[in-house]
């Protein structure tokens, strides 16, 4: 039962029905995180929107003012000039036919995709790879870029792509539990200003509705909205 135990003393001391400030829920989330190896802090927002609409989808990039903590491996689809320049800005995996190639064999060396837009028609073959991993380039969240140095910079610093799921629930990593409390506050707050700014037209009502924070291993904790410093439900398009 030690699994159980565990699990009860990381609980301990959080209420489920109670909306921290912020700065407390980090703390708590920080104190908990007890596992081996240097757990993720992330966030889940469930936002009042309908991904089934078009109108009302989520989705974007922020870079957070203090990264990921984790190392991410880049995959650039250039030809010529653009996959040097990808290669020097530090692109892990480049290539143009022989990367489609092994891709289609199952080979993804990546974690972030990038395209210089004459390589979609290429690329476009490998949705059935790429989609459901949510590597697919898009034009929307800057992966689909003539500008390829600066793409694999973003990436490799701290970029973070999101996505609102069906149930309207978005999650995603924002640091370390080895990141000070002020970092992962500061990461918070600008990933929720970026949600907060994607609201999409067709959002009616509350926007965000609800907020938690949680290590890999640990308890999620609920966050106050009104701490998040992005005017809560009602925000602003």
């Amino acid at each position: 039962m030690a699994i159980g135990k565990r699990t009860t003393k990381i609980r301990e001391g959080v209420d489920p029905a109670k909306a921290y400030p912020l700065d407390e829920a980090v703390k708590m989330v920080k104190e908990r995180a007890k596992a081996k190896f240097d757990e993720t802090i992330e966030i889940a927002m469930n936002l009042g929107v309908d991904p089934k609409h078009a109108d009302q989808m989520v989705r974007g990039v922020v870079t957070l003012p203090n990264g990921t903590g984790r190392s991410v491996r880049v995959g650039v689809f250039a030809r010529g000039p653009k996959a040097d320049e990808a290669k020097a800005a530090g692109a892990d995996v480049v290539g143009a036919e022989d990367l489609v190639e092994k891709v289609n064999a199952g080979q993804i060396d990546f974690d972030r995709c990038i395209a210089t837009p004459d390589m979609m028609g290429l690329v476009g073959r490998l949705g059935k790879v790429l989609g459901p991993r949510g590597l697919m380039p898009n034009p929307r969240v800057g992966t689909v870029t003539m500008d390829v140095a600066n793409a694999v910079k973003g990436a490799k610093g701290g970029s973070v792509e999101f996505r609102v799921e069906s149930a309207g629930i978005l999650q995603a990593g924002v640091g370390k539990a080895s990141f000070s409390a002020e970092k992962l506050v500061e990461n918070i707050k600008a990933f929720a200003d970026a949600v907060n700014k994607a609201k999409p037209a067709g959002a009616k009502g509350h926007y965000i509705n609800r907020v938690s924070v949680s290590s890999t291993m640990g308890p999620g904790v609920k966050v106050d909205i009104a701490t998040l410093g992005v005017g809560g439900g009602h925000a602003a398009h």
